[in-house]
């Protein structure tokens, strides 16, 4: 087992849903636990995250998975260990190892997110 898998967390997608409101003049959004995975997730401490961050940007955040795990921007999911919500902020086919490399893993950008009121979790 290598270091950066002793640092990996577990967590699980959010696969958003929608379904017809109850009157038919809108819609309801909820978001329903999916695939579970493992991810190192680490708060942007840069400089540039801290300037962010007073000027009003959502806290700032890392995520790395094995190369098989790719987000699409905008994806959502959940840190099991504390429930923290995050947003995928990046396109997750940018930034990863390649092939030849030794490492099996991908980095891409994401913020600390709530759910809407509008929204709730599923958890099955």
């Amino acid at each position: 087992m290598s270091l950066l898998d002793k640092t990996m967390e577990d967590c699980v997608m959010l696969d958003k849903t929608t379904v017809p409101d109850i009157y038919g003049s809108g819609i309801i959004i909820t978001y329903k636990e999916g695939a579970s995975f493992t991810a190192n997730v680490v708060f942007d401490s840069s400089t540039q995250g801290k300037i962010a961050a007073v000027q009003g940007v959502k806290n700032l955040y890392t995520v790395i998975t094995k190369k098989t795990i790719a987000f699409a921007y905008h994806d959502v999911f959940k840190r099991l260990s504390d429930g923290k919500i995050f947003r995928i902020t990046s396109d997750g086919n940018d930034n990863k190892t390649p092939p030849s490399a030794g490492l099996d893993m991908r980095a891409t950008s994401a913020e600390e997110w709530q759910l809407p009121n509008t929204m709730e979790v599923n958890d099955g």
